[in-house]
């Protein structure tokens, strides 16, 4: 089972191939400058890739015991829009019973109303991309908020200055990414040789 999940290479070379991870000079709307950018709608826009994507990490979760041993009794979680369409390809591959995500409503990250306490099974949060961690926090939140636990946490990528666990819960990942941030462009060596900028979303 571990063979079939491809490599760190394997995927970038994937995220590379559908425009899924770009290289560049980029400022973020944070201020931020980086000679990387993933934005990974473009990667899951493709039926073939999406799966290969979202199948090769399901697969790191059913090779773990602590999931396993709930499956399908589980809920995939998305803690933004941006992983959907992970959450309901790791769905498909896992045959979870629910699929849940979360919103930005008044700064404060929830879900949609009429989800009840008790309601939730155990959860698996899975998102496109793991920056900072923040939102992968504010889930778990909310998800505890409803009495239930958390069992499995994974995304596509997660840069290596994010945390590797959350409530003592390992954070699966096809790339682990060592990320490549300025604060501002003072610090940045694109902007210091002078090389064209593009102002990028999150």
């Amino acid at each position: 089972m571990v063979d079939l999940i491809p490599s760190s290479d394997t995927v970038m070379q994937i995220l590379k191939r559908t425009g899924a991870f770009r290289e560049g000079h980029f400022v973020y709307p944070n201020g931020k400058h980086s000679p990387h950018y993933f934005q990974m709608p473009l990667a899951f826009r493709y039926y073939d890739t999406a799966r290969v994507l979202a199948v090769a990490l399901s697969r790191k979760f059913r090779i773990d015991r602590d999931v396993s041993s709930h499956l399908p009794k589980v809920s995939i979680i998305s803690p933004s829009s941006g992983g959907i369409p992970v959450a309901f390809g790791v769905r498909d591959a896992l045959s979870a019973e629910q699929i849940y995500w979360a919103e930005q409503e008044g700064g404060k990250r929830m879900f949609r109303q009429y989800i009840n306490k008790g309601e939730v099974n155990p959860c698996i949060i899975v998102d496109d991309i793991i920056r900072s961690g923040q939102a992968i926090e504010e889930t778990v939140a909310l998800v505890e908020s409803l009495g239930s636990k958390i069992i499995g946490c994974g995304a596509i990528v997660r840069f290596n200055s994010a945390p590797d666990t959350v409530k003592d819960v390992p954070i699966k990942s096809l790339v682990t990414f060592d990320a490549h941030m300025y604060d501002s462009g003072d610090s940045c060596a694109d902007c210091k040789r002078d090389a064209p900028v593009e102002p990028v979303r999150f």
